[in-house]
C-alpha cells in the first residue's frame, strides 16, 4: 500500500448561486498555501504564487478557454495563454500506480517546473528528479523532504554538489571516475547511483550519447568507488525521451542486474533501481503507456523480484504533464500569397492562394519543443468552420523577427482573420520550462483548473491512503480541454484525432 503523508484539508468556503462550496487548501507540509480567496462566477480563487479555478459541476477546462477568449473579445490585448488541468495530473498519477505498482515516480522537474504542478505532485507523495541546485531549491521550497529527491545529473558542478550535501540530498547519479572524485571531496556521505548506457537508438531524444557507463566501465567505476570508500546504492538508466521500442527497457533492466551482481561481488549492498523516463504523456503516439508497462513489469519480476529488497523508481516527465496543458494563441498578422498558375482555364486554379498566419507565441517561447523536443504540433480551430467552407494550404509562424520562427510548415485550414484563435493540445512537456522572452515577447499566462471530482478523489486519498480500492473503483474525472465529454473541437486537416486518456 502506498500511503500519502501529504494530506488535504478543506478550509474555506465560497458561494456560487444557491450552492455552498468549499474550495480548499492543500496545506500539509506547506504545499498549497492559498490566501486572499475571493469568489467568482466559476469559483475562481487565487493564492500568493498562482491562481486557479475550481470547476463546478458541468464546467470543464474548455469552458475556461472559452471564458478567457470571451473576456478579451472586445480588446486588442489578446495575449496567448495556457489552461492547465491539474485534475489530469492527478489522473496520470492514479494511472501510473495501476500500470506500474512496484515503481515509485520521481517527477522530472526539467520537463515542466510550474509551481502548481510541483505542488500537486508533492502533495500526492511523488518523488522528484532534480538536475540542478535551482530545481532542488524549488522542490524543497514546497516541503518535499530530501529523501524524496534524486539529484539525477551525472555531471554536476562542485558547488551544487555541496549545496545538495548541505540540504540533506544524498541520492545522486554518476557515470565517470572524475565525478566520483568530485563527490568524494564535496559529499562523501552521498548515496550514489551508477548510471549505465542503454541502446536508445529508437528514442526520439537520445541521451546515451551524453550519459551512461558501459558494463565494462561500470566494473572499473565500482572498484574505484570502493577505493574511495563511497556508498553505491544502485543503478539507473534512461532509454531516451520518447521511447518507441519497449524492449529497450528489458535489455536495460537486464544490464542493471549485471551491475547489481558486480556490486555484490565487490561488497556493495545495492537496493535502488532507477528505470528513468521515456513514457508518453498523450495518446497521439504509436507506442502507448500501457504497452510499455506491460513489457517492463515482467522484466522487473524476472530480474528484480518483489522479494529481492530492491526499491524501484522512475523519472517520468512528459507522462505527467503533456496532456494537461492546452495553449491558446491569437492570430496577430496574416499574409495572402497568390500562386499564379499558367495553362489553366479555371480562374480559381489560376489564382489559388496560400495563407501565412502569424501568432503571438513561437519557437522562442512555448514552441521551443519543436527545436529541442522534436515535437510536431497541430492546430485546432477554436471556431466551428462552416460545412462548405473551403480549406487552404497554410503555414503558421511565431511573432519574432527570426526566419526560423516557424511553428507549422504546411497544413490545411479555412481562411481565418486577425484576432481569431488557434488551440494547441498536449503542450505541457518541454514548453513553458524552456521558453524565453527573446525579442521582448513574454511567456503566456497559465490558468490552472481542477474539477470537483478530482478534489474529492484527493480527499479520499487523504482519508484512505493510496489503496487498491482507490485505484480500481470507477472514477470519472473531466479530461483536459479538447477531450472533455460533450465538447467539440474542430481540427484543421492536419490535426490529430481527439484523444481519450
Amino acid at each position: 500500500m502506498l500511503c500519502y503523508a501529504s494530506a488535504f484539508s478543506i478550509l474555506v468556503s465560497c458561494h456560487n448561486g444557491k450552492k455552498n462550496y468549499n474550495p480548499f487548501l492543500l496545506c500539509s507540509h506547506s504545499l498549497l498555501h492559498l490566501r486572499n480567496i475571493t469568489p467568482s462566477k466559476m469559483n475562481g480563487f487565487s493564492g500568493e504564487e498562482f491562481s486557479f479555478t475550481f470547476l463546478d459541476e458541468g464546467f470543464t477546462a474548455k469552458d475556461i478557454v472559452d471564458q478567457k477568449i470571451n473576456e478579451v473579445s472586445s480588446s486588442d490585448d489578446k495575449d496567448a495563454f495556457y489552461v492547465a488541468d491539474l485534475g489530469d495530473v492527478l489522473k496520470k498519477h492514479l494511472r501510473w500506480y495501476k500500470a506500474l505498482p512496484r515503481v515509485s515516480p520521481f517527477y522530472a522537474v526539467k520537463c515542466n517546473d510550474s509551481i502548481a504542478v510541483v505542488k500537486i505532485l508533492a502533495a500526492l507523495g511523488a518523488g522528484f528528479d532534480c538536475a540542478s541546485k535551482t530545481e532542488i531549491q524549488l522542490v524543497q521550497s514546497v516541503g518535499v523532504p530530501p529523501e524524496r529527491i534524486i539529484y539525477a545529473n551525472p555531471c554536476k558542478q562542485v558547488s551544487q554538489i555541496k549545496h545538495a550535501a548541505n540540504n540533506g540530498v544524498q541520492m545522486m547519479t554518476f557515470d565517470s571516475e572524475v565525478e566520483l572524485m568530485k563527490v568524494a571531496r564535496a559529499h562523501p556521505k552521498a548515496k550514489l547511483v551508477l548510471r549505465i548506457a542503454t541502446d536508445d537508438s529508437k528514442a526520439v531524444c537520445r541521451l546515451s550519447v551524453k550519459f551512461g557507463a558501459t558494463l565494462k566501465t561500470s566494473r572499473l567505476l565500482l572498484e574505484r568507488a570502493k577505493e574511495l570508500d563511497l556508498d553505491i546504492i544502485g543503478v539507473s538508466f534512461h532509454v531516451g525521451s520518447g521511447c518507441t521500442d519497449p524492449e529497450t527497457f528489458v535489455q536495460a533492466i537486464s544490464d542493471a542486474r549485471c551491475v547489481f551482481d558486480m556490486g555484490a561481488e565487490l561488497g556493495f549492498s545495492m537496493y535502488l533501481l532507477d528505470i528513468g523516463g521515456g513514457f508518453p504523456g498523450s495518446e497521439d503516439v504509436k507506442l502507448k503507456f500501457e504497452e510499455i508497462t506491460n513489457v517492463i513489469n515482467p522484466a522487473l519480476d524476472k530480474y528484480f523480484p518483489s522479494d529481492s529488497g530492491v526499491k524501484i523508481i522512475a523519472e517520468p516527465g512528459r507522462y505527467y504533464v503533456a496532456s494537461a496543458f492546452t495553449l491558446a494563441v491569437n492570430i496577430i498578422a496574416k499574409k495572402v500569397v497568390i500562386k499564379e498558375q499558367t495553362g489553366s482555364d479555371d480562374e480559381e486554379e489560376q489564382n489559388d492562394k496560400t495563407l501565412m498566419y502569424y501568432v503571438n507565441d513561437g519557437v522562442y517561447g512555448s514552441f521551443n519543443c519543436i527545436l529541442y523536443d522534436h515535437a510536431h504540433v497541430k492546430p485546432v480551430l477554436q471556431k466551428r468552420p462552416k460545412p462548405d467552407e473551403r480549406y487552404y494550404s497554410c503555414s503558421i509562424w511565431g511573432p519574432t523577427c527570426d526566419g526560423l520562427d516557424r511553428i507549422v510548415e504546411l497544413c490545411a485550414m479555412p481562411e481565418l482573420q486577425v484576432g481569431d484563435w488557434m488551440l494547441f493540445e498536449n503542450m505541457g512537456a518541454y514548453t513553458v520550462a524552456a521558453a524565453s522572452t527573446f525579442n521582448g515577447f513574454q511567456r503566456p499566462t497559465i490558468y490552472y483548473v481542477m474539477s470537483r471530482p478530482a478534489w474529492q478523489l484527493m480527499e479520499q486519498i487523504k482519508e484512505q491512503g493510496f489503496q487498491a480500492e482507490v485505484e480500481e473503483q470507477e472514477v470519472t474525472l473531466p479530461l483536459s480541454c479538447a477531450w472533455e465529454s460533450g465538447i467539440e473541437h474542430y481540427p484543421a486537416a492536419c490535426a490529430s484525432a481527439s484523444i481519450n486518456v
